[in-house]
């Protein structure tokens, strides 16, 4: 049995790393998975190299930190589907600054980039929100972290160019509350709200950072897109009827 049989999931970032995980996913479930980005002019056919799953997988072009794109998708999906079942917040939007060490961050940029991520979230969950309302249900997820769980370990980073930007853990923090926030003031309009956590993601990161990383794991270590399906699916599903207000964590226990 296909435990999202024909239930519409709009999935923001939708053509990115985890967004093509997690459509391919719905799809695979036997839902309906539109891809709302905002580059949407790339060929399905090419992007998703799956016959079987085309049927299931839509795309149009949408800003999460345009309120009028939102709305456009909003009107477009329900128009085409008859309803939209759950939206997950993945879009992952940054300026060109974005990424630098603590003490290189601009003022400015720290808050452009809060305003284009969290903000973006915050827009979109709420144009959705208000659509649920109407329709008399729906479902939230949120792409949070466990870098919004914990302080980054910064010893991972030696000898790399990479770092955790101050601003990611800001903006994945307030995500996981903000998730709380939201489903607690929906409260009795049958409107779930969750966020899930993933650890690190294998993305030809040197080795000795994903060695760093390991060490800090259970088994594991670095996750693969794939290994966060499961959970996604969990949270669309009715499996997880009772579950809201939450922050599911998929880390190998990185976090414990």
């Amino acid at each position: 049995m296909k435990l999202l049989k024909d239930k519409v999931v709009l999935v923001t970032g939708g053509a990115g790393l985890l967004g093509k995980q997690f459509v391919t996913a719905i799809a695979e479930q036997g839902g309906i998975a539109v891809i709302a980005d905002l580059h949407s002019d790339f060929d399905l056919k090419e992007y998703f190299p799956y016959a079987q799953l085309l049927e299931r997988i839509d795309c149009l072009t949408m800003d999460i930190n345009n309120k009028q794109t939102i709305l456009a998708a909003i009107q477009n999906v329900a128009d085409k589907y008859g309803k939209i079942d759950a939206l997950v917040n993945n879009a992952y939007p940054r300026n060109s600054h974005y990424g630098r060490s603590l003490m290189d961050v601009e003022y400015m940029d720290f808050c452009e980039n809060i305003n284009l991520n969290l903000g973006g979230y915050f827009l979109t969950s709420q144009q959705f929100a208000n659509y649920f309302m109407k329709q008399g249900y729906g479902n939230i997820i949120n792409i949070a972290s466990i870098y919004g769980v914990v302080a980054p370990k910064f010893n991972m980073y030696d000898n790399t160019s990479m770092t955790m930007p101050v601003e990611y853990a800001v903006i994945k923090s307030a995500i996981i509350h903000m998730t709380k926030y939201f489903a607690r003031f929906f409260k009795g309009q049958n409107i779930r709200v969750n966020s899930l956590s993933p650890g690190g993601i294998l993305d030809a990161q040197p080795s000795s950072f994903t060695t760093a990383y390991k060490e800090e794991c259970l088994n594991k270590g670095m996750l693969d897109k794939s290994d966060l399906s499961g959970s996604l699916i969990y949270l669309l599903s009715d499996m997880s009827t009772c579950v809201n207000g939450q922050n599911l964590i998929v880390d190998d226990g990185f976090t414990i």
